[in-house]
């Protein structure tokens, strides 16, 4: 009789909430934020208090993905059309009347200072998957057009502020959806032939456009300049280009195994610039080399493939595309990061996940990992 007023184990009671959770990607993302925290010691020992603050974000992430996590995918569904509607209208306000710095008005006082762009990486293709779920059954290409409008609106506000980074981020996480969606080959292989085109084109003559008087129009002149700095970096070696040919120096001066942790000559010299953000890869290869940054994408790959899994045993429509989308918006911030500071693409602030710092980052990675363990946990649940 004593045994029916026993109360229940720690582990029992915890069990049901953790039912369902994806251990491969949990495993790995706690990998990923092991090196992470690893490097942030190393390249970030003399920023004062960066190592302790990228440890709370990270765990500030990990709470935010376990609550996530515990809200299944219908009601993550129900959400997205008030948070992209709320995320529009942020973008409207801090356009109106956001906060200016460094020329860029990315940021909005609502009582505490906040980035709505953040938002709309989430936002986007939730509604996006919602508007796809919502016409299964009967695409045509009109949905496609009404998709790509929602797609574009706030990539434009986005891009106005101007924040590239995150309107590349924005429009990479909503053109997942639609492709896999569905979307025509006939409709993506000639935009990306003509996309090669102009990338060739703009190699070819780069020395031209690159003339101080000479215009782009589409883009800023900051923007420009990335892009010629990214051509040749050498054009301004002390200045413009010194991030570009730092980053390429310290990822070639690690070899093979690497310099050693704490070992990293450019990187404790300080000569990396903003070596614990946007470009602490090269901090990261400096230290761990050519080895190092096998078992960094490896650990990337395994996210990435793990994810997509998660995506193709989905069972809705909604749940499919939106798995899909976050997966491969982990890879477009780890591949244009890892680009960028390779110096095969502009420099456009986008970290490194789970190995850069940054709380506001950190978040909107934790909550798109919450979301794909919904998507798992809702499936593992089901099944049993």
């Amino acid at each position: 009789m004593n045994a029916v007023y026993d109360r229940p184990s720690l582990w029992l009671r915890l069990r049901p909430v953790l039912a369902g959770f994806d251990a491969p990607l949990l495993l790995v993302v706690c990998a990923l934020a092991a090196l992470g925290m690893v490097t942030m010691y190393s390249v970030g020992y003399d920023h004062g208090t960066r190592f302790v603050d990228h440890g709370r974000n990270m765990l500030l992430a990990a709470g935010l993905m376990f609550l996530v996590a515990q809200v299944p995918p219908q009601r993550l569904m129900a959400l997205a059309v008030p948070l992209y509607t709320v995320g529009v209208l942020l973008l409207v306000s801090t356009a109106l009347f956001g906060i200016t710095k460094k020329g860029a008005t990315r940021w909005l006082n609502v009582g505490v200072v906040i980035q709505p762009s953040e938002l709309l990486k989430l936002a986007t293709p939730l509604m996006l998957a919602w508007w796809f779920q919502k016409r299964e059954g009967q695409l045509r290409a009109l949905d496609f057009g009404f998709a790509a409008l929602l797609l574009l609106l706030p990539v434009g506000l986005v891009a106005k502020q101007p924040d590239l980074g995150t309107a590349l981020l924005v429009l990479a996480g909503g053109l997942y959806v639609i492709f896999f969606a569905g979307l025509s080959w006939r409709l993506i292989v000639p935009l990306l032939l003509a996309a090669g085109l102009g990338l060739v084109a703009i190699v070819i003559s780069g020395d031209a456009l690159c003339q101080p008087d000479v215009d782009w129009q589409v883009l800023r002149d900051y923007q420009k300049q990335r892009v010629c700095t990214l051509l040749d970096p050498t054009r301004d070696p002390l200045g413009k280009g010194f991030h570009i040919i730092q980053g390429m120096i310290a990822i070639g001066s690690g070899g093979v195994t690497g310099k050693g942790f704490m070992s990293g000559t450019q990187t404790h010299l300080e000569f990396i610039p903003e070596r614990t953000t946007d470009f602490i890869f090269a901090a990261f290869s400096e230290e761990f080399g050519l080895l190092g940054v096998i078992g960094l994408v490896l650990g990337f790959c395994v996210l990435i493939l793990r994810g997509l899994w998660i995506a193709a045993q989905a069972p809705t429509v909604f749940s499919r595309l939106l798995a899909g989308a976050l997966s491969l918006s982990f890879f477009t911030y780890a591949f244009v990061n890892m680009g960028m500071v390779s110096g095969i693409l502009p420099v456009v602030g986008v970290p490194l996940p789970f190995v850069s710092y940054g709380g506001t980052a950190m978040v909107t990675l934790g909550v798109a990992l919450g979301m794909l363990m919904s998507i798992a946990r809702s499936r593992g649940l089901m099944q049993r």
